[in-house]
């Protein structure tokens, strides 16, 4: 590992809690150069919701890259996205009733956001956003201004405007009511806040400790951006393509918001792919107004495409659902066993996780579990939370395999 260290910059994060390195994988597995396997519960932090190497997609991936197919187009006109923009809408928009252009801002999530942010403003006119605390929204300034931990915040070296932070589902512990300071601050000319283009929530804080918003107070909010004319934005990069169980996260709340941004898991083999979904009546890009080299990825787009004939049919959104209450009951048996320590379960479908009383003990959780080859993350604002993003096709064996050696990690942590 001498080259890394000596090498690769020391932004380098994921591999200081992974001394290894990697190099295959397939389904859940990585395995190491020395042939070790490790269970992977990270899943390129949601990426390979398909597991790594799927069969399906690595072939259509290759007979296409093997038949001198187009790679590079920014956004020319090619096979390979009309069958992607053919089949999205055949087998994601249509079913549900959903009527979206689609936007390529480029290859990452936080180009969606960016993206999403400048529709916005160029639509409504206004210029603050609204978002929640405990956000994330990316690493780009504009993504960063409305993500609300501080050390990523403080990386941006300028101050980061045009955003106001609001009190996320149950941040106050349910003693005020949902929106309460929001609306007043919106109905009080002397409150300071300028009318807001928009608001951005994720449906689950992937980054901020996993905190699952209640499909009532979605609704809410739903309601509050209608009943004041804000655009509703919400944040699918991670939680969407199936994380929660339904294709959107947003689904299970019965809302359709005015802007939905997607990457990760989106290419389905984990290459670098994201799109801006807007309603119709709000595409007023002028040609080129807003644009990016890599917005034209069409391996993506082969892959992407192959990877929503998982979703003909609700097979895999059960088959996530059941799975997801089988992660939720074995962590909450080790929960109950600790109570001292843990303070509960969180999240939803396969993004869930344990948050600790004491946040120390998450990181030298996961420690643990590298040590017994089980890949996890913490997450939170003090890294309190152990969080679980499994591939959405790790078998039912696998997940228990896995949730035996948390519970084993957290035994020799505590004891």
């Amino acid at each position: 590992m001498d080259v890394f260290e000596s090498h690769e910059s020391e932004v380098r994060s994921y591999c200081r809690g992974w001394p290894a390195v990697f190099q295959k994988a397939s389904g859940s597995r990585l395995y190491d150069e020395e042939d070790n396997a490790f269970l992977d519960f990270f899943a390129g932090a949601g990426t390979l919701n398909y597991g790594h190497n799927h069969p399906l997609l690595k072939e259509k991936l290759l007979a296409y890259l093997a038949d001198d197919n187009i790679v590079h187009s920014l956004d020319m006109y090619t096979v390979a996205k009309r069958r992607f923009l053919e089949t999205f809408h055949e087998v994601v928009l249509a079913p549900r009733g959903l009527d979206y252009r689609v936007q390529f801002p480029g290859p990452a999530g936080t180009t969606a956001v960016e993206a999403a942010l400048k529709l916005a403003r160029k639509y409504t006119g206004r210029e603050t956003i609204v978002s929640f605390t405990n956000a994330f929204h990316g690493m780009s300034l504009g993504a960063l201004a409305v993500t609300g931990n501080g050390m990523k915040r403080g990386g941006a070296g300028i101050p980061l405007g045009h955003a106001v932070p609001m009190p996320f589902d149950n941040y106050l512990d349910g003693r005020t009511p949902d929106f309460l300071l929001f609306e007043r601050l919106l109905e009080d000319s002397g409150s300071g806040l300028d009318a807001p283009a928009a608001v951005i929530v994720e449906t689950v804080q992937g980054e901020g400790g996993l905190n699952a918003a209640t499909p009532e107070w979605l609704r809410g909010l739903a309601d509050v951006c209608r009943r004041h004319e804000m655009l509703l934005i919400v944040d699918d990069v991670q939680m969407g393509c199936g994380r929660t169980g339904p294709f959107f996260s947003f689904e299970q709340a019965g809302i359709v918001p005015d802007i939905v941004c997607l990457s990760k898991s989106l290419s389905g083999y984990g290459l670098p792919f994201a799109v801006t979904l807007l309603k119709p009546e709000l595409d007023v890009w002028e040609p080129g107004e807003h644009n990016g080299t890599f917005r034209g990825p069409n391996p993506a787009f082969v892959t992407a495409t192959a990877a929503l004939e998982f979703w003909n049919g609700e097979g895999l959104e059960k088959e996530t659902l059941a799975k997801s209450e089988q992660v939720e009951q074995g962590l909450g048996r080790i929960a109950a066993a600790h109570p001292e320590a843990i303070s509960g379960v969180r999240g939803r479908g396969l993004a869930q996780g344990l948050a600790f009383t004491d946040p120390a003990t998450a990181t030298k959780v996961c420690a643990q579990a590298f040590d017994r080859r089980l890949l996890m993350e913490t997450s939170g604002p003090e890294s309190e939370v152990v969080k679980l993003l499994p591939p959405l096709t790790t078998t039912p064996d696998e997940l228990d395999e896995g949730l035996d050696i948390i519970a084993a990690s957290v035994d020799a942590v505590l004891a």
